[in-house]
């Protein structure tokens, strides 16, 4: 018999897996990963003063006034080379020509743009238009302050991140491993995809689906093997998998059926914790969870639709927990406001997730329920997200306002 709980009582658990090891890698290989300690500023950034426009280096109050009737005039002390420090400094009545990123000389505080003057002769100019003191100047660490976090620990790594660690000179970063995510396909009537299935036979998608997945959120897949029903073979391939697997997702026969065995080869396994065998959702009532070790172990629908939703909605956070992921709910994942076409029923005693396929209306988003079986793929390439209708009702009214949990 299934001994069912919530999915929140299930996802309360996600902490009693800890994250895996970390390793120092080359930005080029960092994207996408989690960092395992914080980027830290060692320096300002920028550490000189710099132009954001193309112009003339000045003191703000010699500007001050300045209109097309009435311009400032002032002389030029010199061009400023880029890459180069200026050579002399600004006075009342000086500036310099500057280059967009150039270094501001000492005692100019502001830049003119160029659209803004008009040259008299070689060394004089005059301005048109007042400016204000750090007016299209960069101040000295106004982009990243010496000693401050620009990156926590547990936090996925963007290419902005990325651009952060190379202006710091910070040429490596230390990273969560991936965690490595066995896959073992069960039944007798799974075949390969590159084997003509019989009758009475099906290729194994869930392999493939479930590998997707995990690469997405941060892991890499590993194929165990398909196994038919068999006690002995499919108990030969757990064990196997987590002699070095960091998590185990075992693909059908996780039911209560005669020849679903996934929950008694896992009480076979050492050390091993059932966590949950039956969440109160649908599709996917009869998964497991157990703990082996520090292994997460699941038993997951055979049916490839429900198979994935229960990855989506909870494998993932468990997923994300050992990729050393952190400072997100769990539950922080893209939604979309979108408006029900539809009613849509529900039974209660159970959270259910309705596949829906979105489409732009004149003045909102639509959301279309899309009809069909678990067993059917179909269905989930035709869906753009997922709603939930909580355990205890008895489903949605169409025109009702549903957040969408995006793919």
């Amino acid at each position: 018999m299934l001994n069912v709980i919530s999915p929140e009582v299930l996802l309360s658990h996600v902490h009693d897996f800890s994250s895996i090891d970390i390793e120092y890698l080359p930005l080029n290989q960092c994207t996408n990963r989690i960092l395992a300690k914080d980027i830290i500023a060692t320096e300002n950034i920028p550490e000189f003063r710099r132009s954001t426009m193309d112009g003339y280096a000045v003191k703000a109050v010699s500007t001050y006034g300045a209109s097309e009737s009435n311009p400032s005039l002032l002389f030029i002390k010199e061009t400023i080379e880029m890459g180069k420090m200026p050579e002399h400094p600004v006075g009342l009545q000086d500036a310099s020509r500057i280059s967009t990123g150039g270094m501001i000389p000492d005692g100019a505080d502001s830049v003119v743009m160029i659209e803004y003057t008009e040259a008299i002769d070689a060394q004089t100019i005059e301005v048109y238009k007042s400016v204000a003191p750090l007016q299209n100047v960069i101040d000295i660490g106004e982009d990243i302050t010496r000693d401050t976090i620009q990156r926590k620990k547990g936090q996925m790594i963007r290419p902005q991140d990325l651009g952060t660690a190379a202006a710091l000179g910070i040429q490596k970063l230390w990273v969560y491993k991936k965690p490595v995510v066995g896959i073992i396909s069960t039944g007798d009537e799974i075949v390969p995809i590159s084997q003509n299935p019989e009758i009475g036979q099906i290729r194994d998608m869930n392999q493939y689906t479930l590998a997707s997945q995990i690469i997405q959120n941060g892991g890499y897949p590993e194929f165990i093997d398909n196994v038919p029903d068999n006690f002995d073979a499919l108990y030969a391939a757990c064990k196997k998998a987590i002699q070095y697997c960091h998590m185990l997702l075992i693909s059908g026969g996780s039911s209560v059926g005669m020849r679903d065995f996934t929950i008694d080869v896992i009480q076979k396994l050492e050390c091993a914790e059932i966590i949950a065998h039956g969440v109160s959702i649908q599709p996917g009532k009869p998964t497991i969870l157990a703990r082996v070790t520090n292994i997460p172990v699941w038993g997951l629908p055979g049916h490839v639709a429900s198979a994935m939703i229960v990855f989506h909605i909870l494998v993932q956070p468990f997923l994300r927990q050992l990729a050393g992921e952190q400072n997100r709910p769990f539950y922080s994942r893209q939604t979309v406001k979108a408006r029900l076409i539809r009613n849509v029923a529900s039974s209660q005693g159970r959270e259910e997730y309705v596949r829906v396929r979105l489409e732009q209306n004149d003045n909102s988003m639509n959301a279309i329920p899309i009809q069909g079986k678990s067993g059917l793929i179909r269905t989930m390439v035709q869906a753009d997200g997922l709603i939930i209708i909580p355990e205890n009702s008895e489903g949605l009214e169409q025109e009702t306002w549903v957040d969408v949990l995006l793919f």
